[in-house]
C-alpha cells in the first residue's frame, strides 16, 4: 500500500511538472529536465572506499540531452562523524548560444569535499562542504563553494527498505575577473532511497532548482531524478 502510495505521488507530480512547463525550451525558466546517475562504490578497507560516478542530464522537457559528467572520487573515513574525499570531475556540456549549431564545451573540476555526519532517533543527518576550482575551456577560470545538508528519517518501507529524504543545497561562486564571491544557485531536493538487490540501490527525487540568471534575474528548474549505485 504504501509503495503504491509513493508511485502515485510521484505520478502525480510529474505531470504537473510537466503541465508547468510544456513551453520551456532548454535551460530557461521552468524547464523541465531528467538526471541520470549511475555510480559504483567499492570499499577498500574500514577506512578507505573508492567512489566512480557518471551522470547524464536531458532538458527542454527532457528532450534534449545537454550534459554529461565522469567523475573519481577516494574517499576517507576520519572516524565515525567525518570524511573527507578528494575528487575529480570532468564536465561536457552543450552550450547553444555560442554557435547556430550546438556546440559542446568541457570543464575541468578538482574538488575536495569535507562531510560531517550524525545520528539521532533513527534519523541521518549529513553536511557535506564541497570545494570546487573549476578550469572552463570557453570563460574564465573561478572558485565555487558547495553546502548540501541531507535529512534522512528513520523509515524504511517494504522490503525494498523505501526511506524518505530531503535536501538542500546552496551553491556560492566566484564572479568573473576576480569578483567577490556570491550566493547564485539552490537545489532543494525530495525523495526516496530504495534497495533494489543486494548490491545495488536506487533513489528516485524531485529536485527545484532556482539559479541566478542574467542581471539578478532568477530562473527554476523541475527535474525528475533517478540514481542506480552499486557496492562492493
Amino acid at each position: 500500500m504504501k509503495k503504491q502510495l509513493i508511485k502515485k505521488i510521484f505520478v502525480g507530480l510529474a505531470v504537473f511538472i510537466l503541465a508547468r512547463s510544456a513551453s520551456a525550451t532548454l535551460n530557461s525558466d521552468g524547464d523541465f529536465q531528467y538526471w541520470s546517475t549511475e555510480a559504483v562504490e567499492g570499499k577498500i578497507n574500514d577506512q578507505w572506499k573508492v567512489y566512480v560516478e557518471e551522470e547524464f542530464r536531458f532538458g527542454d522537457d527532457a528532450s534534449k540531452f545537454y550534459y554529461h559528467h565522469t567523475q573519481l572520487e577516494p574517499g576517507y573515513k576520519v572516524n565515525d562523524w567525518l570524511e573527507i574525499a578528494p575528487a575529480y570531475r570532468q564536465v561536457w556540456e552543450l552550450d547553444t548560444k555560442l554557435a547556430k549549431k550546438d556546440h559542446w564545451f568541457e570543464e575541468e573540476r578538482p574538488m575536495f569535499n569535507v562531510t560531517v555526519k550524525h545520528k539521532w532517533n533513527g534519523w541521518e543527518i549529513s553536511d557535506r562542504n564541497r570545494f570546487e576550482y573549476r578550469f572552463f575551456e570557453i570563460k574564465e577560470d573561478r572558485f565555487r563553494y558547495r553546502n548540501k545538508i541531507t535529512l534522512k528519517s528513520p523509515w524504511k518501507w517494504t522490503s525494498w527498505n523505501i526511506n524518505p529524504f530531503i535536501a538542500d543545497e546552496i551553491f556560492v561562486e566566484e564572479g568573473v575577473t576576480g569578483t567577490p564571491c556570491g550566493y547564485n544557485r539552490n537545489r532543494l531536493y525530495g525523495g526516496v532511497g530504495f534497495q533494489i538487490i543486494s548490491h545495488l540501490k536506487g533513489e528516485l527525487f524531485y529536485l527545484w532548482q532556482s539559479k541566478d540568471s542574467v542581471k539578478d534575474n532568477w530562473i527554476d528548474f523541475n527535474v525528475i531524478g533517478t540514481k542506480l549505485k552499486f557496492e562492493f
